[in-house]
């Protein structure tokens, strides 16, 4: 069977299921696959507006439940802690990814950038409760002794330690590695020849499965994809799809996107949307470099889809063993959509790194093996459509991302939610799928964090249209970039280069995009969400961003630290790379 024709068995049984438990579902405990992307926009496939193909996610949508305001910190390793702890990432101890942290913030148990001992995974929980529990795919939450991931409940892994790596093969995408860094079942790895991320972590992720499907004990299964983070690569065949796609440049494609959205029910039909400051005239540049913007795009949608065909093929594997019927999915991303990438890759900065790393950027071979590639921060925009900034600032771009949830276990769910979710809460709904208890303050003999995430089964059987009051508050910091949610209100503080620093309130169900500022027109709500934020910071131990902190200044600086000598010349080519930003933030003062 093709990986579509499974989608397409797995949609069949799911209506088969409407309205009523299956069989497998009542007599034991469900199997639980959590698929993770990496940087992926609100609108990139195609559920949620894109003209991205992704069958295999539009069949778990259709079967099941998609979120439309579901949000999670703005970068990588703050998400996944709360992801698999459902705890605030400030106190699990990754307030940020440990390649940005500032040395005077790391004299704080909490501000390490790796899982803290205080608080255990859903992994474990579920590994004593009975599970078998596999990983494949990124962890970046600790890659020494006690951290990594085969200590910290996944009975079978293979794994790669860092924020990512190449895609076709075992290198580093940056100069801050010497290497990319995979670990298998806790010992060191070396990937096979033929590697391709997408395809070899499922590869893997059904090897693990199938080594135990006899034994009868359900199985968590968690893929943490490397699509779509830097470096953006994907296969020819996928990419040769979207060649011509983009010509019309990331205008036009936002407008799309947000039209998109709106025809599947996603949004409201009047979105007000901004356009992003960081984006440039489409119209202003030549038609070489609008061809090589609009492939650099090409390769992103193809890597989108070739994760989801992937996804398709265990879906077929699961359907094949008879244990798809007992399997709930969820699906979602660490973020929002990159929006770092060069915006001229063949400049003297951008060629000057990316040659040191042994890369190529030309035309022909984009996205293939030994190709960088990234997507310009104006394709950055459309990701996110119709939403406003993107990954590291506190906007809805950054935050917002889809989440879908499915599965034939979980009977007849609506067919989606506008209720507000955040990223704590996936690890309470996995916990109760399996009808496990969240550790009560200790945990095998030692005391931890207790999950503060909440349940969205009532949401799932449609008991309630919301799990969070509307007086009950989520907060959130990310190196001075802040928010916090109160029921369909959001107050937002975006630092340099793309914000100002000042805190503004939006109703982010009518205006998820950001656009009209209601701290004038509701002062009162205004200053209560302020007060709710300065109680965030000080219960969760916030700590105020040093004098002159920025964050890829600062990933520089970390990075010359450790390689004193010949690691100068990297360091040198950071800053060369760093320019462009520089440069930028400055005009913007």
């Amino acid at each position: 069977m093709t990986p579509m024709g499974s989608v397409k068995t797995f949609f069949f049984l799911a209506l088969l299921s409407l309205g009523q438990a299956s069989v497998a579902a009542e007599n034991s405990r469900p199997n639980i696959v959590f698929l993770l992307a990496d940087d992926l926009g609100y609108t990139d496939i195609a559920p949620y507006g894109s003209e991205v193909h992704t069958p295999t996610l539009s069949a778990l949508a259709e079967a099941g439940i998609r979120f439309t305001n579901f949000h999670t910190a703005a970068n990588c390793a703050p998400s996944r802690a709360m992801l698999l702890t459902g705890v605030s990432s400030h106190l699990a101890g990754v307030p940020n990814i440990p390649e940005m942290l500032a040395p005077e913030q790391t004299v704080h148990d909490n501000y390490q950038g790796v899982l803290g001992d205080n608080v255990v995974t859903i992994a474990t929980i579920l590994e004593g409760a009975g599970y078998h529990t596999y990983m494949t795919g990124k962890w970046h939450l600790g890659a020494t002794p006690g951290k990594l991931p085969s200590q910290r409940g996944f009975e079978r892994t293979v794994a790669l330690m860092d924020s990512g790596a190449d895609n076709w093969e075992q290198r580093s995408y940056l100069p801050i590695y010497d290497d990319a860094n995979w670990y298998a079942d806790g010992e060191p790895y070396n990937l096979p020849e033929d590697f391709y991320s997408s395809r070899f972590l499922i590869d893997k992720m059904i090897e693990f499965i199938g080594s135990n499907l006899e034994d009868g004990k359900p199985f968590f299964a968690y893929v943490p994809f490397q699509a779509v983070h830097i470096p953006v690569q994907a296969p020819q065949e996928y990419i040769v799809k979207y060649m011509g796609v983009y010509d019309a440049g990331w205008d036009e494609l936002r407008a799309r996107r947000l039209e998109g959205a709106i025809g599947a029910g996603m949004l409201p039909e009047s979105v007000p949307m901004t356009r992003m400051a960081s984006t440039q005239d489409w119209e202003a540049l030549s038609e070489d470099r609008q061809r090589y913007e609009s492939k650099r795009m090409a390769v992103y949608a193809a890597m989108i889809e070739a994760m989801d065909a992937n996804i398709g093929r265990l879906v077929e594997y699961l359907d094949a063993q008879g244990v798809l019927e007992n399997t709930i999915f969820v699906f979602t991303s660490d973020n929002g959509a990159e929006g770092s990438g060069a915006h001229d890759p063949d400049s003297f900065a951008s060629r000057s790194v990316t040659g040191r790393l042994g890369y190529r950027t030309d035309y022909e071979t984009l996205g293939l093996k030994g190709s960088y590639n990234t997507i310009n921060p104006g394709f950055t925009s459309a990701a996110v459509s119709p939403l406003a900034y993107y990954k590291f600032y506190a906007g809805e771009g950054g935050m917002r991302v889809p989440l879908i949830i499915a599965g034939q276990p979980l009977a007849n769910v609506p067919r989606q939610s506008a209720a507000f979710a955040w990223a704590t809460d996936i690890a309470a709904t996995i916990l109760a799928f399996a009808d496990v208890a969240p550790p009560a303050g200790r945990y095998a003999g030692k005391p931890v964090l207790p999950i503060t995430g909440k349940d969205l089964g009532p949401l799932l059987r449609g008991e309630t249209d919301r799990v969070y009051g509307e007086d009950e508050s989520v907060g959130y910091e990310l190196t001075g970039h802040a928010a916090l949610f109160q029921g369909d209100y959001k107050i937002v503080r975006n630092l340099a280069p793309l914000g100002d620093g000042q805190w503004r309130l939006y109703n982010i169900v009518s205006d998820p995009g950001e656009v009209n500022d209601l701290s004038g027109e509701m002062p009162e709500r205004f200053q209560a969400m302020r007060e709710a934020y300065a109680k965030y910071e000080r219960e969760n131990k916030v700590l105020p961003i040093p004098q002159g902190y920025n964050q890829q200044l600062q990933l520089v600086i970390n990075m010359a630290r450790d390689r004193i000598g010949p690691g100068i010349l990297v360091f040198i080519l950071m800053v060369l790379l760093l320019i462009p930003f520089v440069t930028y933030a400055l005009a913007r003062r």
